[in-house]
Order: C-alpha cells, then structure tokens, then sequence
C-alpha cells in the first residue's frame, strides 16, 4: 500500500466545477481525477527534462553509419507503413 497525504487544493470555482463535471463522466471521485492529473503533468515534465538533458548527444555520424550498413533482412511483406500515418 502507497502512504498517502493530504493537501488542501484551492481552486476557481469554475476549474472545481469543470473538474467535477469530467471526473463524473470519467466515473471518478475529485480526488482521483486530481491525483491523476498532478500525475500526468509530472511524467509530461519528466519526459521533457529527459529530452532536453539528451538533445544534441546523439552521433550523427553512427546513426548514418547505422542506417547505411550492409546485411540484414530486406522489408518483407507485413513491413510497409499503413496508409494515413
């Protein structure tokens, strides 16, 4: 079991509202719709953080190297990209 805390949240009237209203649809109590947004915003903030730490670390020089390499498997059928994406 997660050890859980408490926090007193205060948010517009119209924000409470609105998130009452979707955690409703959702099949969710407040609480949960909030935990679960702090959540997302922070693997989003994280999943930032890592990019930026690793932007420009890449070696282009390996990555054509890579690419341009010989062996391997021609594309077999099943292997080309569905239309629309």
């Amino acid at each position: 079991m997660s050890r859980m805390s408490t926090y007193p949240l205060r948010l517009p009237a119209s924000v409470k509202a609105e998130a009452e209203r979707v955690a409703a649809e959702d099949g969710t109590s407040l609480n949960q719709f909030v935990a679960t947004a702090v959540a997302e915003k922070l693997a989003v903030m994280r999943t930032a953080t890592f990019f930026t730490e690793r932007r420009g670390k890449g070696d282009r020089d390996a990555f054509r190297a890579l690419l341009t390499r010989r062996g391997g498997q021609p594309p077999q059928p099943g292997d080309e990209v569905p239309e629309g994406l």
